[in-house]
């Protein structure tokens, strides 16, 4: 933070109002676009406080109450309330088992049948699956949508999450739509640098981007200076990748940690092991989530249950856990899952998870 309060000054002589972020901000966004090969103008770049904001901005401008949304089943818990509680009415499209992903051939047919206003898709290393989308799939997604005269939100916010050093990234889902008027993109700090750094952006067209801006002034109205400048300092002197990298060090540990200590502790339970983002998706060996999630919070270890990725009480047989945790933390963690599970098994489990508790 000190580079920049160093660069504060200047702006503190001024309104301090950017509805559609700091212009040296959104310069920076589109060059590390225009960097990798999708051209882009700061004109098509709106900072948001964090993802969450960019996509509830999304939802207010397009989706009124009412209108259809197809999401990933499963998909982000946030997202799915954040999206309830605009009032859209959720469409979901199954995703392949494992880490699949997803498939085609239902995604034409929700899009081309439904006619949803709005498609939700995490393309990068998928929440909560860790699935990654190949180049054909999402070529395909865009072609879809194009079809349909859906708009595509895009959640890039694992993209720089590849926890293996051989995975080979696929172009972004923006790549194959760059003037933006199919393909909106929601970036953000908070997943791939710090959660605590509630910085987000959205990659559209310049209309789309004007329409959002104009929205803004009845919502948050602006995104807090002091944060801007310091993603725009570490993005400009090389700091972004740094704390990136070490991001995704830890991460990596956490997840190998993670995995052994249920393949040890849980055997029953299945998962599939991503090759980046932040989370496992688990089938749990028949035994609710729901009740694991109350089980858990018995016997000191939080895990959302999968109905709370899912639309209608899907996934019951699901729990998600994050790589948040490493070593003797997630031994320790694993043991007490191991523990709820048992409270579980006996029957001595009971109740219901609480619906709105956030989920990381």
């Amino acid at each position: 933070m000190q580079g920049a309060l160093e660069e504060l000054p200047p702006y503190a002589h001024t309104h301090g109002d950017y509805p559609a972020g700091l212009p040296a901000l959104r310069q920076m966004i589109a060059a590390r676009y225009t960097e990798r090969g999708i051209a882009t103008m700061p004109e098509q770049i709106m900072v948001t406080t964090g993802a969450m904001g960019a996509i509830d901005a999304i939802c207010h401008l397009f989706a009124g109450r009412g209108e259809r949304i197809a999401v990933e089943s499963p998909s982000y818990a946030n997202i799915l309330q954040l999206m309830r509680e605009a009032g859209a009415r959720l469409v979901p499209v199954a995703m392949e088992e494992g880490l699949g992903g997803w498939d085609m051939n239902r995604w034409r047919q929700v899009l081309r049948d439904a006619a949803p206003r709005l498609a939700y898709v995490v393309a990068d290393f998928h929440n909560p699956t860790g699935a990654l989308a190949d180049e054909q799939q999402r070529r395909a997604l865009v072609d879809a949508a194009r079809s349909a005269g859906t708009v595509l939100v895009v959640d890039e916010t694992m993209h720089e999450l590849h926890l293996d050093a051989d995975v080979d990234m696929p172009r972004r889902v923006c790549a194959f739509d760059p003037a933006g008027s199919t393909v909106l993109t929601v970036g953000s700090a908070s997943k791939a640098f710090w959660a605590g750094m509630r910085i987000g952006w959205v990659r559209a067209a310049p209309d789309v981007i004007r329409s959002l801006v104009a929205a803004r002034a009845y919502a948050d109205m602006g995104t807090p200076v002091l944060e801007q400048l310091a993603i725009n300092w570490l993005m400009r002197t090389g700091g972004w990748e740094e704390a990136v990298e070490i991001r995704r060090g830890q991460a990596r540990e956490n997840r190998d940690d993670l995995v052994r200590a249920l393949r040890r502790e849980l055997p029953d339970w299945e998962f599939e092991v991503p090759r980046g983002g932040l989370t496992l998706w688990v089938r749990t060996g028949g035994l609710s989530g729901s009740r694991l999630a109350v089980a858990g919070e018995r016997v000191g270890v939080r895990v959302p249950s999968g109905p709370r990725f899912g639309v209608d009480g899907a996934f019951e047989g699901y729990v998600r856990l994050p790589f948040t945790v490493g070593g003797p933390v997630a031994d320790e963690a694993a043991l007490r899952l191991a523990a709820a599970a048992a409270l579980v098994g006996s029957g001595a489990s009971a109740g219901a998870e609480a619906p709105r508790t956030f989920v990381a």
